[in-house]
């Protein structure tokens, strides 16, 4: 049994619920319970919005699942996919101290989903839909947006974004780049690479390339879910064809949504010279840390916990989140993960490829993109 394993097994789960209020004496229990409760009712009954002020909802997130992509693993279902949603509610409550449950659902019904939420909805300030597959995601995430008065927002597509964008930012200062003329290649269009690609381009990076398991995506493809065709607005304005190993050719950077070990030397060395990758699969990237610095990768980062330059949604989600709960914000906007995403480059004043992104454990992030969300007007 490996480390990780032993601890989820002696732990018995990541987290937990605590009590605020001590039920050791008759006097609060009859006001946590019954007869006193009773008063907190009926004063949400007749002042609704007051449920911010006297329960939990106003500090307390759904992270929900179906299981369908969870990390780089694929469909797993329900069950398997809790040890990912419990770690985002650590994540929540250790970095931001906002409360969160795991909801992980045994449908993969777009329908059922949205109503399934829909209908849990008064309990929770916001909704952080994790791991669900493309292209349902963004029928779903689109549905909750239009029917709930609360943010929603799948953190695989937007704060994966961000946080590519804000390392993307600080690689090319450390290569004295202008990244809107850089041609980036994104491989994997599903959640996160579509949300990657339009972040860039709101951005202004306007040479953007995007690779699937079929190649290039572009007008010459009939294979394609409409999702993707949406994509030909942003992307691959020479209309290229053909497979990965085409679409990198000079290219300065690469980004890997997708799966473990798909970048082999050949395709890093057709790169301009000082390439930056970020191989992003998860937990077993396109490419390793030893290949990217043996084969001349000048900037490289991976979604690893163990790695110093860590590009993960993780960094982003709990700031970004508090943020909306404090503002009670229900909607996001685009302006609002450009402003997270320059925040967090602003935490490293002289980016180097050794440090070029801030840690998680920095006890500025948090704050930092908070104080984004709420500024932008």
């Amino acid at each position: 049994m490996n480390n990780s394993l032993k601890l989820h097994k002696n732990l018995g789960g990541k987290i937990k619920i605590e009590s605020k209020v001590s039920l050791k004496t008759r006097k609060y229990l009859s006001l946590a319970y019954t007869p006193g409760v009773a008063e907190a009712v009926n004063y949400i009954k007749d002042h609704h919005a007051s449920v911010y002020d006297l329960t939990i909802k106003r500090n307390t997130i759904a992270v929900v699942t179906d299981g369908s992509a969870v990390l780089g693993l694929g469909n797993v279902g329900a069950e398997a996919a809790i040890p990912v949603m419990e770690g985002k509610c650590a994540i929540f409550k250790e970095f931001a101290d906002i409360d969160a449950f795991p909801i992980c659902l045994k449908t993969q019904n777009v329908e059922k989903i949205v109503e399934t939420v829909k209908n849990i909805s008064p309990v929770f300030g916001g909704i952080n839909l994790e791991d669900v597959s493309a292209p349902r995601c963004f029928e779903i995430e689109e549905k909750l947006q239009k029917k709930l008065d609360i943010p929603v927002m799948h953190d695989d597509q937007h704060a994966t974004a961000i946080i590519v964008l804000a390392g993307l930012i600080n690689s090319a200062k450390i290569l004295n780049k202008d990244l809107k003329k850089c041609k980036i290649v994104i491989n994997g269009v599903g959640a996160a690479g579509t949300a990657i690609t339009k972040l860039l381009y709101y951005f202004g990076a306007n040479n953007l390339i995007l690779v699937d398991s079929k190649g290039i995506i572009g007008k010459n493809r009939s294979d394609l879910e409409d999702y993707k065709r949406e994509l030909f607005s942003f992307s691959n304005k020479y209309n290229l064809s053909g497979n990965l190993k085409k679409a990198v050719l000079k290219a300065d950077i690469l980004i890997g949504v997708s799966v473990k070990r798909l970048f082999k030397k050949g395709i890093i060395q057709s790169m301009n010279p000082k390439p930056v990758v970020f191989a992003l699969a998860n937990p077993d990237p396109e490419l390793t840390y030893l290949e990217a610095k043996k084969w001349g990768v000048a900037v490289y980062a991976n979604g690893r916990s163990d790695c110093r330059n860590q590009i993960n949604n993780a960094l982003v989600f709990p700031g970004f989140f508090k943020g909306l709960l404090k503002r009670k914000i229900t909607k996001i906007t685009d302006q609002m993960k450009l402003n997270a995403a320059e925040a967090l480059t602003s935490l490293v004043k002289n980016p180097t490829a050794n440090h070029f992104i801030p840690s998680i454990f920095d006890k500025r992030v948090v704050p930092t993109i908070e104080k984004s969300i709420i500024s932008t007007k």
